[in-house]
């Protein structure tokens, strides 16, 4: 996760910009009023990516599913039951971490 995503995680109205993602090059457009730190930078950075990385099954599953207008074309022609298989083909492919 790069530093903009994470001061904005921890303030979504935050002004600033950073170059090249070095936390030590931040410019406060409107001079960091809450008195974000470098830390807590960091440790939103950590939160954020083991948000992502535990999340990993949801974007598999995501790239897998068949299309809504596909699985509305499974529900009538198999039922809710047939819809439901074939929906569970992925989930078990890809299970909650």
């Amino acid at each position: 996760m790069d530093i903009i995503q994470s001061i904005i995680a921890i303030k979504s109205d935050a002004q600033v910009s950073v170059d090249n993602d070095d936390i030590n090059k931040i410019t406060w457009h409107d001079d960091n009023p809450t008195s974000i730190t470098n830390d807590q930078i960091l440790a939103k950075q950590t939160e954020l990516k083991n948000t992502y990385d535990s999340n990993s099954y949801q974007r598999s599953r995501q790239a897998e599913y068949p299309s809504v207008v596909d699985q509305l074309d499974d529900i009538y022609h198999n039922g809710i039951d047939g819809w439901k298989a074939t929906i569970k083909t992925t989930k078990d492919k890809y299970p909650k971490e």
